[in-house]
């Protein structure tokens, strides 16, 4: 019953949607509507086009709608001096203070300083046919390259030089992908934002004269938005149910789980909630030992796909469990996002055979195509026996469903 109230409610969501009309952002003849944030580039508008022009010494400069967007599809068109690197930020946002933001490049972490007030978020990549990136998603004054599209071969090509190009940005949820003259180009699993403004990038530059980029034909079908609905309610384990060994309590609005002195049986919370395309996230705080956030799992002998949690090494790879099962697939080398003995937040996101995992924002897991493989099951949160101590604490399980 609960996956049939939750599938009808997903199918009336989009249903609406797509009734939306398309209504423009630009009006064609001045800039109502719109603010500058950041830098000193200037923004004018010439024949039914904004153009952007650089202004040396200038950082990053951006042109920002007042007006915020959660889902949508998005078209405009875009002309750019090639010697010019530009972009259109989407569910963009300005830090409210000095904030420290961490990259991770797929095996290792660091971390840097971004100023109050500075436009961040992702953006889509205008840039110029040698580099190829174009249509590509960056994210603006934190994580870097999210979805870099220049080993496409196909994709990198879409973008012509001293020419207009066509873009199409379609943000459902997690799901953000693009389109450049027709050509599919990114195509991104990301719920670190799902709402924010549309800003039109003039990025920092230094040559011998000012260079230009010009944007048209600005038009949104808004979509309205996504948002987290929990799947624990903080207080009873009403729609879970304790399997194996090990110990589950609620305290403080939050599930401890550890290991039993002399039981060595692994403990497993099992949620009643069988789900098949969906994305979840949840908070831990991993104290000692090894655990895990099972998903798409088999309520009768437990197999599924694990979301890993490790005190030392993995946190955020995947691990197939069960009958038939591959053990450990890929991962972390280190536990370099995992903070230790404090909350961390874990989202998994699973449609089809499309696999992916993020670990505090940074992607751990990208599999385009894990075919065969399971395609639907429970949620699970996972305690180790006493051979392996383990001390883990989770809380707000919540399921990325479409706003009323």
């Amino acid at each position: 019953m609960h996956r049939i109230l939750l599938l009808s409610l997903l199918s009336a969501a989009a249903l609406s949607a797509a009734d939306a009309p398309f209504t423009a952002l630009f009006d064609g003849k001045s800039l109502k509507g719109w603010e500058v944030c950041n830098g000193k580039a200037t923004y004018a508008v010439e024949k039914g086009e904004i153009v952007g022009t650089t202004t040396e010494g200038s950082p990053n400069s951006f042109l920002c709608t007042k007006k915020e967007f959660g889902d949508f599809v998005l078209e405009f068109d875009t002309k750019t001096d090639p010697v010019l690197n530009s972009g259109v930020q989407i569910r963009a946002h300005r830090y409210p203070e000095d904030t420290v933001v961490t990259t991770f490049d797929g095996k290792k972490s660091a971390q840097h300083k971004q100023p109050k007030g500075r436009v961040y978020g992702y953006q889509v990549e205008i840039a110029n046919e040698q580099s190829g990136a174009s249509g590509g998603i960056y994210d603006e004054s934190r994580r870097g390259w999210l979805d870099n599209i220049a080993t496409n071969p196909v994709a990198a090509k879409a973008f012509k030089d001293n020419e207009w190009n066509h873009y199409r940005v379609e943000a459902k949820g997690d799901s953000i992908k693009t389109w450049i003259n027709g050509v599919p180009c990114a195509n991104l699993t990301d719920s670190e934002d799902l709402s924010g403004f549309i800003a039109l990038q003039v990025h920092a530059f230094k040559g011998d004269k000012p260079a230009q980029v010009r944007w048209r034909n600005i038009r949104i079908q808004d979509l309205g938005s996504h948002t987290w609905k929990a799947l624990w309610d903080g207080k009873t384990f009403t729609g879970w149910q304790p399997r194996g060994g090990g110990s589950f309590t609620i305290e403080n609005g939050a599930i401890y789980a550890h290991s039993v002195e002399g039981d060595e049986k692994i403990g497993m919370l099992v949620s009643d909630l069988s789900l098949t395309d969906f994305t979840v996230r949840l908070k831990f705080k991993m104290q000692r030992g090894n655990s895990g956030f099972f998903v798409r799992t088999d309520p009768k002998n437990l197999a599924a796909y694990e979301v890993e949690i490790d005190e030392k090494k993995g946190t955020g790879g995947f691990w197939e469990t069960g009958p038939g099962g591959r053990k450990w697939v890929t991962g972390p080398e280190d536990n370099g996002l995992a903070k230790p003995n404090d909350w961390n937040e874990l989202t998994a996101s699973l449609h089809g055979h499309r696999i992916v995992f993020h670990v505090n924002g940074a992607q751990t897991l990208y599999l385009p195509d894990d075919t065969p493989g399971r395609t639907e099951g429970a949620l699970a949160l996972q305690t180790h026996g006493a051979k392996r101590p383990t001390d883990i604490w989770f809380k707000d399980i919540e399921l990325l469903v479409p706003k009323k």
